[in-house]
């Protein structure tokens, strides 16, 4: 039971995306380390209140990715698998982008903030839609050379994943 004199709490209400292919290959070439969500975690727990977190992710039935995806579970992550897909020309398909283009519209205009952890220049546009349509700030968290220019534009603040994210 809560008193009339205990502090409200204020924390934005926050959900959190995760492109987890864009960031794995971001942290793996721009620092040759792997991003770390439990540190993620804790800083975005201290200063949001986390409403959703999803983390996007391909499926390859390769045992090592699904201890990974457990882990993320663990942590409070909604884990979305989307199977591997091998083209006949030898090259692959395992993008997320409409999954989390989907997400963050229906859950977004429930939110005071969006997170988004990718480069990808494609959810520019994505941004701009939820902050002109539902008042909704959004966040980017990449690396500096590897998340286009527009994504970081359309960002209301791009943060640069350093030592604090990195494994």
């Amino acid at each position: 039971m809560t008193s009339q004199h205990e502090p409200q709490n204020t924390k934005p209400r926050v959900g959190i995306f995760v492109d987890v292919q864009n960031i794995y290959y971001t942290c793996r070439d721009s620092y040759g380390k792997n991003f770390d969500y439990n540190a993620f975690w804790r800083v975005m727990a201290q200063q949001y209140n986390i409403e959703c977190a999803f983390a996007y992710a391909i499926y390859r039935g390769d045992e090592k990715q699904s201890q990974f995806q457990n882990i993320l579970r663990a942590i409070g992550f909604e884990v979305k698998l989307k199977p591997f897909i091998q083209r006949r020309d030898g090259s692959a398909k395992g993008d997320w982008d409409v999954g989390i283009t989907i997400d963050m519209l229906e859950h977004g205009k429930n939110l005071d903030k969006v997170i988004l952890l990718s480069g990808d220049g494609d959810f520019a546009l994505l941004l701009g839609h939820l902050k002109s349509q539902y008042n909704v700030s959004c966040d980017v968290y990449g690396a500096d050379r590897l998340t286009a220019e527009a994504l970081k534009q359309s960002a209301e603040q791009f943060h640069l994943i350093d030592n604090t994210f990195l494994l």
